[in-house]
């Protein structure tokens, strides 16, 4: 996960948890976070390239609509992550006390 972007993990985390992840409904859920707009030539160039890399799927809800699901590499690169956020933080908190 290290050679993507803040913005990139960010999406692969909002996939993580919509029950039905499609650009709209991921674009909504980074506005909220982000407290301000997520243009379509942001999200969408970003969406396809976590397809190219295979972390993310994509597929089709009907003829307007793409849905974007993370495949087992994109599960695994989140899992991952956490391990390493936790880790560092149990660091943080033994140097603290």
């Amino acid at each position: 996960m290290h050679d993507l972007s803040a913005f990139q993990r960010d999406v692969l985390y909002v996939l993580a948890g919509l029950e039905t992840p499609y650009g709209l409904a991921v674009k909504s859920e980074l506005e909220t976070y982000y407290e301000g707009e997520v243009n379509h030539g942001r999200l969408y160039p970003n969406l396809d390239e976590l397809v190219e890399r295979g972390y993310v799927e994509k597929g089709e809800i009907d003829r307007r609509t793409n849905s974007y699901d993370l495949t087992d590499e994109g599960w695994q690169l989140l899992a991952d992550r956490r391990r390493w956020e936790t880790g560092n933080l149990e660091n943080e908190e033994r140097a603290a006390v």
